[in-house]
């Protein structure tokens, strides 16, 4: 088992502010649903985007009580999920226009993972992970730039 080398954990303050959003949201759409809903149809449009935002702030709650691990081999999440090992990381993606979450980057990898998500920590898709949303900025640069200064110290062929 490795030692770990940097750690992206979500903040607090925004860990409750997403999900006090995503539950007034839920709420507040049940509400319409059953006060002021102009028709059944809309009653059960209303109902499901209602139930779909509470059941987003309840995954936003459990995945965001776990953090994201960089050992010298792998990247994980303290869920038990192996995000990518070190060695498959082919680039970096932070600048402000780049495609990626919140206070976060983006992981190019060699190759394809399965797709996986966990709301305001990581999400993946085939040879790229977000990390990042609600998580600590600091924590992620400090992250982002121990995997540049890897990816950089590698081989010039990869």
């Amino acid at each position: 088992m490795s030692d770990i080398i940097a750690v992206v954990t979500p903040s607090p303050i925004r860990r409750l502010f997403g999900v006090g959003v995503m539950a007034a949201l839920g709420l507040l759409l049940l509400w319409m649903a059953l006060i002021t809903a102009p028709s059944f149809g809309w009653r059960i449009l209303l109902t499901g985007f209602g139930a779909f935002a509470l059941w987003g702030a309840w995954r936003l709650w459990h995945a965001t009580a776990h953090r994201i691990e960089m050992t010298q081999d792998v990247l994980r999440d303290t869920a038990g999920t192996h995000l990518a090992d070190i060695d498959q990381i082919t680039g970096i993606d932070r600048g402000t226009f780049a495609f990626k979450p919140s206070n976060g980057f983006v992981v190019r990898l060699s190759t394809s993972h399965a797709r996986g998500w966990a709301p305001g920590l990581w999400w993946r898709l085939s040879r790229r992970i977000g990390i990042g949303g609600v998580t600590n900025a600091g924590e992620a640069k400090f992250m982002a730039e121990l995997l540049a200064a890897r990816i950089a110290a590698r081989s010039p062929d990869r």
